[in-house]
């Protein structure tokens, strides 16, 4: 049986495909198919967006499809980023530019005063039916400057709880056992798996 991931953002899916790859599972992304329509990701909340990507990309490809929107929330910007993560430094944001305007408003930010957390919300929709929400989270603190080579998007400037490297340091294996998306997606995978055995 076949699962896809509602993205086309090949970290993410490389992430994905990790940490379900011991369910027998053909994991394919939104860039095997053509002609797939974009989702427009206007909700207010993680779940909303993650919903939304689920039913109408499972609608349309008639299959089973899992979509996650995870964001940064850091309190000292009273959230923010939060359901704007991707695209927190404009229509262009990239990886770094973001990472450069989270540090430029945390500037004058104390060291304890400078906690994060990541949340993830994972939707698993199947023909345009929401089967199951699952949502993971990763609290933490934000560095100083961008630190590591490993990971993606904020990566490098997020410090879990409990280490003093940030995810891009710690490693990929390292990562996908404690970071929200992981937490999201060993909840979805029991859900998942009761699925296609009952299918």
């Amino acid at each position: 049986m076949q699962l896809i991931v509602a993205t086309r953002n090949r970290d993410k899916l490389k992430e994905i495909r990790t940490l379900l790859k011991a369910l027998p599972l053909k994991v394919k992304s939104l860039d095997s198919f053509k002609n797939v329509p974009d989702v427009i990701e206007n909700g207010r909340t993680l779940e909303s967006n993650a919903k939304k990507k689920a039913v109408q990309t499972s609608r349309f490809l008639k299959t089973l499809v899992v979509a996650d929107d995870s964001g940064l929330e850091i309190k000292a910007l009273g959230g923010k980023p939060g359901v704007y993560s991707a695209r927190f430094s404009g229509k262009n944001a990239t990886y770094d530019s973001n990472n450069e305007k989270v540090l430029r408003l945390l500037k004058n930010i104390s060291a304890g005063k400078r906690k994060a957390a990541f949340r993830c919300v994972m939707a698993i929709a199947d023909k345009g039916r929401i089967i199951a929400v699952a949502e993971g989270r990763c609290s933490g603190r934000i560095g100083f400057k961008p630190l590591g080579r490993e990971g993606f998007g904020y990566d490098p400037l997020f410090i879990p709880d409990g280490y003093k490297k940030t995810f891009a340091q710690i490693g990929m294996k390292r990562k996908n056992s404690i970071s929200h998306r992981s937490k999201a997606l060993k909840k979805a995978r029991v859900i998942i798996k009761r699925y296609i055995l009952t299918y």
